[in-house]
Formats: C-alpha cells, sequence, structure tokens
C-alpha cells in the first residue's frame, strides 16, 4: 500500500473513497456494540464519557486505524468498561467482548447480502451466467480484483448493465472485506484483543488477570508483528478467504443464483 502511494498516489486516493467510510464504519460500529452492550449490562461509563457514539472521531485508535487502511485488519480505541458495574459479571464480561465481533460479522453479511443484490442489476446477463457470478463476488477471483480498483472501470464496462451501480457495489465489497477482516482478526486470541477476553471467559472462567502494563507490552508486540511481518495478515487473509468462500454460494443459492 505505502509503495502504491507513492508510485500512483492519484489511484490510491480514488482507491480510499470507497475504503475509507467501509472502515469507519466497521470501526465505530464495532466499539459502539461494545459500549451499548455494557451498558445494557449495567455499566454506564462508556456514556457517560460520551463513547456511545457514533462519531468516528471518539472511537479511532491511531495505529489500529492505519492497519485497517494498509492491510485491512487493526482496531479502534478500546471502549471504557468496568466490570463492577455488570449484573453477571463472567456472563456480561463474554457479552461484551463478543459485541464488537459479532457486529462486524453482521455487517459482513449484509453487505454481502447487498451485493448480490445489487448483482441482478449491474451485470449483463450474460456475465453472470453459469460460475459468474462467484467469479465476480469472490474475494480470490480476477474478476472480483478487476472491480476493487477503479483505475479498472474501462475494462470492465462491457460486462456492466447499469454502471453507475459500480460504485455502490465497490463500497459493499470493501465493507465486507473489512469487517470480516476486522472481525477475525479481533477474535485471535491474544490480549488484549477480543478474542483473549473470550478464551479466558469460557475456559479460563475469567481467572486469566492480566495488568495494564502487560496489556501494553502485549499491545505493543501485536503492532511490531503486524506492521513488521505478514505473519498475523497471511493467516488472516487465509481465514478470510475461507470464510468468505463458504458464505457467498449459500447466499447465491438462497437467491437463486448458484
Amino acid at each position: 500500500m505505502l509503495d502504491w502511494l507513492q508510485q500512483d498516489p492519484w489511484g490510491f486516493l480514488r482507491f480510499m473513497i470507497y475504503r475509507a467510510p467501509a472502515v469507519l464504519l466497521a470501526l465505530t460500529l464495532h466499539e459502539l456494540a461494545h459500549g451499548y452492550t455494557a451498558y445494557r449490562a449495567g455499566d454506564p461509563t462508556a456514556k457517560m464519557m460520551g463513547r456511545l457514539s457514533f462519531n468516528p472521531l471518539r472511537h479511532l485508535d491511531l495505529f489500529g486505524t492505519i492497519g485497517m487502511f494498509l492491510f485491512g485488519i487493526g482496531w479502534a480505541k478500546p471502549v471504557p468498561v468496568n466490570p463492577n458495574n455488570f449484573k453477571n459479571r463472567r456472563r456480561d464480561e463474554l457479552k461484551v467482548s463478543l459485541a464488537g465481533v459479532t457486529t462486524n460479522f453482521l455487517l459482513f453479511l449484509l453487505a454481502t447480502v447487498l451485493s448480490v443484490f445489487v448483482s441482478r442489476f449491474l451485470y449483463m446477463d450474460e456475465a453472470v451466467t453459469g460460475s459468474g457470478l462467484d467469479f465476480l463476488l469472490n474475494f480470490q477471483s480476477k474478476g472480483f480484483s478487476m472491480q476493487l480498483f477503479p483505475e479498472n472501470d474501462a475494462y470492465i464496462q462491457v460486462i456492466l448493465k447499469t454502471p453507475w451501480l459500480i460504485h455502490i457495489q465497490r463500497f459493499l465489497f470493501h465493507l465486507a472485506m473489512v469487517n470480516i477482516g476486522m472481525g477475525l482478526f479481533n477474535l485471535l486470541p491474544i490480549p488484549p484483543l477480543d478474542g483473549f477476553h473470550v478464551v479466558n471467559n469460557i475456559f479460563f472462567k475469567g481467572k486469566l488477570e492480566l495488568s495494564g502494563k502487560i496489556f501494553q507490552f502485549t499491545h505493543l508486540v501485536l503492532m511490531a508483528v503486524l506492521f513488521l511481518t505478514d505473519f498475523i495478515g497471511s493467516f488472516v487473509s487465509r481465514a478470510i478467504y475461507a470464510v468468505q468462500g463458504a458464505v457467498l454460494p449459500v447466499i447465491l443459492k438462497v437467491f437463486g443464483l448458484s
């Protein structure tokens, strides 16, 4: 991404016009879901600190947001939660931990369903016969990657029945990718990610209590691994392809398009 920005800043900007709103929506709703679930469980901390907000600026973490833009995986600024206010501490901690990733997975499903629906009006009939829609909508296909980048617009016009819908479709592609990536990444059982809290509550009954310093240290290690290696990125990418590859055929079948 950084090389692309240096070599073709205009192309990079056009790409980010579609990606930026998807990233902001994913990050904001992820943290809002945490805060709202905690509020419903009896903890008003997030509400009192103004974090039950649709304003992305209240939720963005600098490095986590950069990670979302450049790698498609990242995090937001954690919503403040006081578990002492919960009605049932272990159960409510688990619900709060799962709220963010559940929201991301629901947004992924919504974006996928909408992109399949838009496909009915966007593509020429001959482009979607047989396995055509899988070629156009599957994250791993060349047809999908061709549509993702605005510089390919001249090449894909021949398959478009309603060309202006490609802008909506492209946003939906980004919304699906960003949310499934964020959801799967945050499920990794590594502090301070949500997956650690889920594993702690399910398998250790909440007994793994890490100090703030340990969380800060693991956070720094996580950022170093994410930005300096492709270990996490490649693992999450394989998981993204597996999940989308399993979900897409089901949705196509529901719409009678498989």
